[in-house]
C-alpha cells in the first residue's frame, strides 16, 4: 500500500485504498482541548499573574527618587536595581521552560508568586540596598516564570488554532501592566510611604497566589495527562527543543521585532526624544505613552487572524521584520540627524513590532511540539528578544558614555534587527520540502 501526501483531498474510496486488516491499528491523535468558559477564567486568572509580574517590574521606574533619597545611592548604582532584575529574568527563560515542563503551571506560577512576594516584602523593608538588590532579585526569579506559564495554560486549555490569539491577549495584559503600574504606585508612595506601598503590593501578590491555588489547574477535567518523559538535563532540553525549526523561526523573529522598542522602553526611548530630537519632555512622555497603548489592539486582530489563517504568518514575518530594521537604518544614517516625521515613524513601526512579537513568535515556537513540550521552546523566544535588548540597551550607554550621539549609539539595536531578519528569512524562504521534512509545518493545522 502506497503513502499518500497528508494534504490528499478526500474522496471516493476504490479497491486500492482499503485498509489492510491484518494490520495494527494506528493510535489515535489525542483530542485537542475545547476551550469553553472555564479555560477563559483559568486562563484569566494566569494573567493576572502577568499583569501583577509586569507591575512589580516596572514599578521601580515610579519609586527611583525615593530609592535615591532612601538608600543614599547616585543614578549610576540605582539603575543597576532593574538591570539586574532584567538580567535574572533572561538567565532564567530556560531553566524555567524546563520547570514549566517538568511541575506544570499551577506549581510554577505559585512558585513565582512566593518569589515575588518575598522580594517585594523584602524591598519594602530593606535597610540597605544590598537588601533592596536581594530584594529585587527575588522579584526577577518570580517575574521570570510568569509569562512562560501563562502561555503554557493557553497550549493546554485551548485548542491549536486559538493559541496564537491567546499569547497576543497575554501580551496585550502585559502592556497594560506597564501602564497601569505608575498612577496607582505612585499614589500608595505618596499617601503611605515607602514601605506602606510595597508591603500593600505584597499583600496583593499573596491574595493572587491563592487564587491561582483556587481556581487554576494544568489541564482540564477528564483530559489524559501528559505523557511521562525521563528528565533532561538543560542541555539536553535545549538540544530537543531546538530539533524543531519552529522554535529558531521563533528566536530570530523575536529577536527582530521585539527589542528595538522595549530597548526605548526601558531606558532610551524618552532621552532620546528630548535630547536627540529636540522633543520637549510634555511632547516625548505623550508620543511614547500614546504610542504604546495605540497599538495594543493590533496584537489581538492579528492572533485572531493567524488563528483562522496560519498560512499569514509566513509573508506577515518576512515583510514587518526587515521593514523595521530598513526604518532603523534610515534613522541612524540620515545626514545630520533624522526629522521628526522619520522618527516618529520607526518609533510607531517599533511599538506596533513589540506587541505584536507574541501573536507571531510564540506560535512560531510550537510548530512541531506538542503542548506539553512548549516550556523550553518558549523560554529560548522570551530568552532571544530579552538578550538583545540587554545587548542594545548596554551598548547604546557604552556608544554614548564615550561622547557619540543618538544615531551612532542605536547602531547596535539597528544591526541586531537587521542581522535577526537575515536569520529568520533564512529559515522561513527554505524549499518547502525541507520545511515539511524537519517538521516546520503547524501541528493541528495548516502550515505556516
Amino acid at each position: 500500500m502506497s503513502l499518500e501526501p497528508l494534504d490528499r483531498e478526500p474522496g471516493p474510496r476504490t479497491s486500492d485504498d482499503r485498509p489492510d486488516p491484518t494490520a495494527p491499528a494506528a493510535p489515535a491523535a489525542p483530542a485537542e482541548p475545547v476551550g469553553g468558559a472555564r479555560a477563559w477564567l483559568v486562563w484569566a486568572v494566569g494573567v493576572g499573574v502577568y499583569f501583577l509580574a509586569m507591575f512589580h517590574r516596572n514599578g521601580l521606574g515610579v519609586a527611583a527618587l525615593q530609592a535615591q533619597e532612601r538608600f543614599d545611592v547616585g543614578p549610576a548604582l540605582l539603575s543597576l536595581l532593574p538591570m539586574l532584575q532584567l538580567l535574572v529574568y533572561v538567565v532564567l527563560q530556560v531553566p524555567a521552560g524546563i520547570m514549566a515542563d517538568r511541575v506544570g503551571p499551577r506549581r510554577s506560577l505559585l512558585a513565582g508568586l512566593a518569589a515575588m512576594a518575598a522580594g517585594v516584602v523584602l524591598f519594602a523593608v530593606a535597610p540597605t540596598v544590598a537588601a533592596a538588590v536581594a530584594g529585587r532579585v527575588l522579584i526577577g526569579v518570580g517575574d521570570a516564570v510568569t509569562f512562560l506559564n501563562v502561555i503554557r495554560l493557553g497550549a493546554l486549555w485551548f485548542p491549536r488554532r486559538r493559541y496564537a490569539l491567546v499569547s497576543a491577549l497575554t501580551g496585550v495584559a502585559g502592556g497594560l501592566g506597564q501602564v497601569a503600574s505608575v498612577a496607582p504606585l505612585s499614589v500608595a508612595l505618596h499617601a503611605l510611604g515607602w514601605t506602606g506601598a510595597f508591603l500593600a503590593t505584597g499583600g496583593l501578590t499573596c491574595a493572587m497566589l491563592l487564587l491561582v491555588a483556587l481556581v487554576v489547574r494544568d489541564r482540564p477535567a477528564g483530559a489524559p495527562a501528559p505523557a511521562q518523559h525521563a528528565p533532561l538535563s538543560v542541555l539536553a532540553a535545549v538540544r530537543e527543543a531546538l530539533r524543531a525549526p519552529g522554535p529558531r523561526v521563533g528566536m530570530a523573529h523575536h529577536a527582530a521585532v521585539m527589542a528595538p522598542y522595549t530597548m526605548l522602553g526601558v531606558l532610551w526611548g524618552y532621552p532620546f526624544l528630548v535630547e536627540g530630537v529636540g522633543l520637549s519632555p510634555s511632547a516625548a512622555s505623550t508620543l511614547l505613552t500614546v504610542l504604546g497603548v495605540g497599538v495594543l489592539w493590533l496584537s489581538p486582530v492579528l492572533g485572531a487572524v493567524v488563528g483562522r489563517r496560519p498560512g499569514v504568518r509566513r509573508p506577515f514575518a518576512l515583510c514587518l521584520a526587515p521593514l523595521l530594521g530598513l526604518g532603523w537604518l534610515a534613522l541612524v544614517a540620515w545626514p545630520g540627524g533624522p526629522p521628526v516625521p522619520l522618527v516618529v515613524a520607526v518609533v510607531a513601526l517599533s511599538a506596533a513590532g513589540a506587541v505584536m512579537a507574541p501573536a507571531l513568535s510564540f506560535d512560531f515556537a510550537r510548530d512541531g511540539l506538542s503542548p506539553e513540550r512548549t516550556g523550553v521552546a518558549s523560554g529560548l523566544v522570551n530568552m532571544s528578544g530579552f538578550t538583545t535588548t540587554v545587548l542594545a540597551t548596554v551598548l547604546a550607554g557604552a556608544v554614548l558614555q564615550a561622547g557619540y550621539g543618538f544615531q551612532a549609539a542605536f547602531v547596535p539595536v539597528t544591526a541586531t534587527t537587521l542581522g535577526a531578519s537575515a536569520v529568520l528569512a533564512v529559515l522561513l524562504l527554505r524549499p518547502r520540502r525541507d520545511r515539511c521534512r524537519s517538521g516546520t509545518g503547524r501541528v493541528g493545522s495548516a502550515s505556516g
